[in-house]
């Protein structure tokens, strides 16, 4: 059995699903709540609206934080990925290191866990399929040479540039195509 619970940050509606393990999805920001629901009930559509126990009630004002700009850390939060594969889970566990302020890549976190940098794109599968963004910072981890990647949250990079930016990480989006200099 699922719960859901929706609630309003500094930039818009978000979405928290939980079990009795612990957080299964985050919904990041919509402009408005019925979006954020319908999002979050398209990947648990069985979900029904609760009141969060104490440790998502936590969550939710750490994530309440986080979108007014203030340093927020999510390690501890109990998250529940039954479902997930052993790669994929290890891979968060590795992105759940990656603090405020900071970066990684898919090759590195790829290294991280044992595989070669030939896994990155396995890693960036990993980061697309993330149920709880956020919580596991998958906007935290840039392509290589530090680009700035995709993001398939909604939004999509404008959020993840969004989301660095609130930490102080200013990255320039990349040209769709740049010109030879002659």
């Amino acid at each position: 059995m699922h719960h859901y619970a929706i609630f309003e940050t500094d930039i818009g509606f978000c979405g928290i699903a939980w079990s009795e393990s612990g957080i299964v999805r985050f919904q990041l920001p919509t402009t408005d709540a019925a979006g954020t629901e319908r999002l979050l009930k398209r990947r648990l559509p069985d979900a029904i609206p609760g009141t969060p126990p104490p440790p998502v009630a936590e969550t939710i004002a750490a994530a309440r934080a986080y979108f007014a700009g203030r340093e927020t850390d999510f390690s501890a939060c109990m998250l529940d990925l039954s479902g997930r594969d052993a790669f994929a889970r290890e891979i968060y566990a590795a992105a759940r290191r990656v603090g405020w302020g900071h970066t990684t890549t898919y090759g590195t976190l790829a290294r991280e866990v044992g595989a070669g940098p030939e896994a990155a794109r396995d890693v960036g599968r990993a980061m697309a399929e993330n149920p709880v963004p956020l919580i596991i910072p998958c906007h935290r981890v840039l392509a290589a040479g530090g680009r700035l990647g995709g993001f398939s949250a909604p939004g999509g990079t404008t959020a993840k540039l969004r989301m660095l930016a609130l930490e102080g990480i200013d990255l320039a989006p990349e040209p769709a195509q740049q010109s030879f200099a002659f």
